[in-house]
């Protein structure tokens, strides 16, 4: 039996057990609590901050993920999230193609250097980088931000701890030294997550690290120690794909129901609960999705007890639609070039994010024995799978939908 399984059942045993729960529970307990108030609590003014790791510095609890074109003249959305105090941008050289900076510089001007945190990221290029690399695309995202300088500097997408060997680290500190960052980090989402927060948490170097985290993953127990670990070496703590994005119809199996927040509302609200999280990073790519966030976000109100169980059962049910990205798992039971992970990602941008274009895109971009399924046995990579994936379904829709 997964552990991981054991752990979405017995939810909130486990929150209180592996280390998830001193948040979460408190977050519970505050819920029970708040029933006794005599009123509705009055929402914060703008959306709260909290201290990233050991930087010094606060940010807010929700992040604006910038990995869309905004309006170069006057972009509706970014003044009206830093008017409610969104004022961390989260962008990335390859977002939008670069196009996610450069129509962020308007912005910037609009309002003033001082007034924003702007990080920004590069990719590793499927493995390929190096400290050279990485010091060049730096330099590149300044410039496409006509600033001279970023809050944070991630090594992005990060699936090698070779990344957090010596010589990056040395980088980051030179980078910091030359004030061309003022902290550095990495984001990560794929199999190894896990291990690189561990190495991370051992080495020292790193100011923050943006990751995979979910309400999906409270009875993850290594990746509570992991998250334990990094928060004892006082390492910010930045959540993404917080949403754990499933087709919409396979969510509407539970019937969603709550007095105070709507499904995505919840999702966040679980994640802020674990006190150890800093903050959560959302694509908001809409006024009334911007809004939506921003209300949960000030609302002073926390998950009750239904709302939990009701995300707990979520996540139990829709788990086979869930690909984590663990691909060390499923990869080695394939004897294909045949990327699974890489293939599920882009189905998800298709049917989650609304990201036709871009999923085809990205899924055309791969070789044709990289999108194989024809004739090759995916029944041993499925049964290896943590979340029950149907692998060999799923990447059948992704060859009807995407190529």
């Amino acid at each position: 039996m997964d552990s991981n399984d054991v752990g979405r059942r017995e939810f909130l045993k486990k929150t209180m057990l592996a280390g998830a729960g001193l948040g979460a529970m408190s977050g519970l307990a505050g819920a029970q609590e708040s029933d006794k108030e005599p009123g509705p609590a009055k929402p914060l003014d703008r959306v709260p901050r909290k201290e990233l790791g050991d930087t010094g510095k606060t940010i807010p609890i929700l992040l604006f993920g910038c990995s869309q074109v905004f309006d170069p003249t006057y972009d509706k959305m970014l003044h009206r999230g830093f008017k409610d105090g969104v004022d961390y941008l989260d962008t990335a050289l390859v977002y939008a193609s670069g196009q996610s900076h450069k129509t962020l510089a308007p912005f910037v001007k609009q309002v003033g250097r001082d007034k924003v945190w702007i990080t920004s990221k590069a990719p590793h290029r499927r493995r390929r980088a190096d400290v050279a690399s990485f010091e060049r695309d730096l330099e590149t995202c300044l410039g496409q931000l006509e600033v001279d300088h970023l809050d944070l500097f991630f090594m992005h997408m990060l699936d090698d701890t070779k990344y957090l060997d010596k010589d990056y680290l040395q980088m980051g500190e030179r980078l910091k030294k030359a004030k061309k960052t003022n902290f550095f980090g990495f984001s990560c989402h794929d199999g190894n997550v896990v291990e690189l927060m561990n190495k991370a948490a051992r080495v020292g170097g790193i100011d923050a690290i943006m990751f995979r985290y979910s309400f999906g993953q409270y009875g993850d127990k290594e990746l509570n120690r992991a998250i334990d670990a990094c928060k004892k070496a006082k390492i910010g703590l930045i959540a993404m794909k917080t949403q754990r994005s499933v087709p919409a119809e396979q969510e509407e199996v539970i019937k969603f129901k709550s007095k105070d927040f709507t499904l995505g509302q919840a999702k966040l609200k679980a994640v802020w609960a674990d006190e150890r999280i800093d903050s959560a990073v959302s694509h908001m790519d809409s006024l009334e999705l911007l809004k939506e966030n921003v209300a949960a976000a000030r609302s002073p109100i926390k998950l009750g007890m239904a709302d939990f169980h009701q995300l707990n059962r979520l996540a139990a049910c829709t788990s086979g639609f869930a690909c984590m990205g663990c691909s060390q798992y499923c990869q080695p039971h394939v004897v294909a070039d045949t990327r699974i992970a890489d293939s599920l990602r882009y189905l998800m941008y298709y049917e989650c994010y609304d990201e036709p274009e871009e999923a085809k895109r990205l899924y055309r971009k791969m070789s044709p024995g990289e999108r194989e399924i024809d004739g090759v046995d995916f029944a041993a990579a499925t049964r290896a799978c943590p979340e029950g994936v149907d692998i060999a379904n799923r990447l059948k829709l992704a060859q009807e939908v995407l190529a």
